[in-house]
C-alpha cells in the first residue's frame, strides 16, 4: 500500500472510531439519565465563552464577598432527577479550594474533578470526558492553586532526591513532566512559576486527549483553560 493509501487509511479509523466511542458513550448515558431528568436540569451556559463567562463573573462575587443568596432546598429538589453542569473543574484536593463557592455557583452547576497536585490521571481523564460527552459540560477549566503542598513537594523532590513515604510518592512521580522545565530554569518564585506550569502542562494533555475532547474540541463544543487561584484574596487568574 502506499503511504498516502495508508495515511487516508488510518485517518478514517480514527474518525470513524471516535464517532463510534462517541455513539457508545451517548448509549451508556441513556442508561443514566431518563428524558425527565435532562428535563427538569437547565444548563446554565450553552457555549464554551459563555460558560468561562460565568465562571468569571462568579468568582468576581466570590472575591467582593457579593455572592449571590442560594436556597438549596429548591435547587436539590430541581437537580434530584439530573443534572446538567456548564462547566468541568479539575482542582486540587486542598480543603481551602473549593470550586463552586471559588465561583459562586450552585450544585449541579460544575463537574468538578479533584487530585491533589490537579493532574490527570485515568481516571480523571475518563470522569472529564464523561462530564463533557454525556453531560454537555462546555467548558474544562485546570485549576491550581498558590502556596500548592504537592508543587512544592515535587520541587523539592526534583532538587534533592526526595524520598516520600506511601502512595505520596506517585503524586510526585505524575506531576514531574509538569515542573521539571519549570524547576531547571529556576527564578525568584519557583513555586509559582511551578504551579503555572503544571497548570498549563495539563490543560495540553487534556487538549489532544482523543477521541471524545479532540472531537469536541474540533466541533467548538468545547474549551480547555487553565487557572491559578490565589489563597489570599480568592481571585482565580487564567494562565
Amino acid at each position: 500500500m502506499c503511504n498516502n493509501c495508508y495515511e487516508v487509511s488510518m485517518k478514517r479509523r480514527d474518525i470513524l472510531g471516535g464517532g463510534i466511542a462517541l455513539a457508545g458513550l451517548a448509549l451508556f448515558g441513556n442508561t443514566l439519565l431518563s428524558g425527565k431528568a435532562e428535563a427538569q436540569s437547565v444548563r446554565a451556559a450553552e457555549t464554551p465563552d459563555e460558560a468561562l463567562k460565568l465562571l468569571t463573573e462568579g468568582n468576581e462575587r466570590y472575591v467582593s464577598n457579593t455572592t449571590r443568596e442560594r436556597d438549596f432546598s429548591v435547587n436539590r429538589a430541581n437537580t434530584a432527577a439530573g443534572q446538567a453542569p456548564f462547566a468541568s473543574v479539575l482542582g486540587c484536593a486542598d480543603s481551602r479550594v473549593a470550586p463552586e463557592l471559588a465561583f459562586d455557583q450552585r450544585p449541579g452547576d460544575l463537574f468538578v474533578v479533584r487530585v491533589a497536585g490537579n493532574f490527570v490521571t485515568d481516571e480523571g481523564l475518563g470522569s472529564l470526558e464523561f462530564g463533557s460527552a454525556v453531560l454537555g459540560s462546555k467548558l474544562i477549566l485546570v485549576l491550581g492553586h498558590t502556596r500548592c503542598g504537592a508543587v512544592t513537594a515535587t520541587i523539592e523532590a526534583l532538587q534533592k532526591g526526595n524520598q516520600l513515604p506511601g502512595h505520596i510518592a506517585g503524586l510526585v512521580t505524575a506531576m514531574k513532566p509538569g515542573i521539571e522545565a519549570a524547576v531547571s530554569k529556576g527564578g525568584d518564585d519557583l513555586v509559582a512559576a511551578a504551579t503555572i506550569a503544571n497548570v498549563r502542562y495539563n490543560v495540553s494533555r487534556l487538549e489532544k486527549a482523543s477521541p471524545i475532547l479532540t472531537n469536541l474540541i474540533a466541533k467548538k463544543q468545547l474549551r480547555i483553560v487553565g487557572g491559578v487561584y490565589d489563597l489570599a484574596t480568592g481571585k482565580v487568574a487564567l494562565v
